[in-house]
């Protein structure tokens, strides 16, 4: 694939993507750093995700609200994410003004202020965020089954945080955080749209290059391979829906499973986006599961969702109860499914279909320049660019068989959590 990408490495090691995209006049600008959730330590949960809300808070130079004016008067946007795995920033705005985003960037990557007003500010805003997050019956279940399919490793954690964590954290807490992860050797800086990679390579060494970068100290967890036995959750709480999650481990997005993995998501509960900045849609009304459990109204719906994460992690299947259903009687028909999978019962077509709903999906999720310059950083965050420019071929190399190699490798009642939430009046 000839894509016009040119990759490096200042001194100082931070990493440099650009790739040259000239339909319209516009670029996007990502700073990507290797932290999230998963380096974090019991007593700092939420420390990433924090970190990411006083990088718009501002600098020595700027005020956060002047960096804020300063994207909306060119027409540009600005945003930022905390996953498990990561921290990204972001600025889509018009190509002439690509100074501004870099600026910022580099302003912020050694300048952020950290103000105790601020932080506790923030501190607030987290926990009202955290609070609204548990008024929802899915965040609670998934936290839940989470926690149970992992037993030390903090993929188990929330990105929020506990709340007792996000009470007792300080500011030095968080500024030490930031002066250890947000330095150019722990950062990606990607860039895509409409300029010329050469002038942009000289402005990035004349803003970023004399940024240090000093000895990274980070908590690199032990990967969790298998989820060692079944376990099963109640949940009551507010609410009208009844919901289920069946939770299987996943693989590592660097694996040969994960492709296969991901055909057989499509063609069990229809396609995952793995654009979480942003993507199309595809319905999922010629899945296995909606049809078995949805057409014959076992349950009100069904949604999968695989994640491309570094360690291996967590498949889970959400079930939207109906009240006048047994759960165990959709538990029963659930793995019916299953059995049937894992003997192999699978025909070439549905693996094609399954292949194209995927694809299909994965090309919406990279159909413009803000979601190309999102996969120059994404995809390097578990694997390397390579694993973008081969998925699709990836995915069209599944075969039925290790479709069902996969089930049978995964998919155990033995080795899976299953999470129940049910409402109850005047809770």
């Amino acid at each position: 694939m000839k894509d016009n990408l040119i990759q490096t490495q200042l001194s100082n090691g931070l990493r440099i993507s650009l790739k040259e995209i000239h339909t319209a006049p516009i670029v996007s600008v990502w700073c990507w750093y290797d932290i999230g959730s998963r380096n974090e330590v019991p007593g700092k949960t939420g420390v990433s995700h924090w970190v990411e809300h006083m990088q718009f808070k501002g600098t020595k130079t700027m005020s956060g609200q002047e960096m804020d004016h300063a994207i909306a008067r060119v027409g540009g946007y600005w945003n930022a994410m905390t996953s498990s795995d990561w921290t990204t920033y972001l600025e889509t705005l018009p190509s002439n003004h690509i100074d501004l985003a870099l600026k910022i960037e580099a302003d912020r990557m050694q300048n952020s202020l950290f103000d105790p007003e601020d932080v506790e500010m923030e501190r607030t805003v987290i926990l009202s965020e955290r609070e609204g997050a548990e008024n929802d019956p899915l965040f609670l279940l998934g936290e839940a089954t989470e926690a149970l399919a992992f037993k030390q490793h903090p993929y188990r954690n929330e990105v929020l945080g506990f709340q007792r964590d996000v009470e007792t954290m300080t500011r030095d807490d968080l500024y030490g955080h930031y002066q250890n992860y947000y330095q150019p050797a722990n950062a990606r800086l990607c860039v895509a749209g409409d300029f010329d990679s050469q002038n942009l390579l000289k402005k990035i060494e004349a803003l970023f290059g004399n940024i240090p970068s000093n000895n990274i100290v980070s908590n690199i967890p032990k990967p969790e391979e298998t989820l060692s036995e079944a376990n099963r959750i109640e949940l009551q709480g507010p609410g009208e829906a009844h919901f289920a999650q069946i939770v299987y481990r996943s693989p590592a997005a660097n694996t040969d499973d994960f492709f296969a993995y991901t055909i057989l998501d499509s063609l069990l509960a229809g396609p995952s986006s793995l654009n979480m900045f942003g993507s199309g849609s595809i319905s999922n009304r010629t899945s296995r599961l909606y049809k078995s459990l949805v057409e014959t109204e076992m349950v009100a719906g069904v949604f999968g969702g695989i994640n491309a994460t570094i360690d291996p992690g967590t498949y889970a299947i959400t079930l939207i109860g109906r009240p006048d259903r047994d759960s165990e009687e959709v538990l029963k028909h659930f793995d019916q499914q299953i059995e049937d999978l894992q003997k192999g019962n699978i025909q070439a077509q549905e693996i094609e279909r399954a292949v194209k709903q995927a694809k299909a999906l994965f090309v919406y999720g990279s159909d413009n320049i803000t979601n190309q310059a999102f996969w120059l950083g994404y995809a390097p965050s578990f694997a390397d660019y390579d694993w973008f420019r081969h998925y699709v071929d990836n995915l069209q190399a599944v075969t039925p068989e290790q479709v069902a190699q996969i089930v049978q490798k995964y998919f155990s009642p033995n080795n899976r959590v299953i999470g129940f939430y049910n409402p109850v009046k005047g809770f």
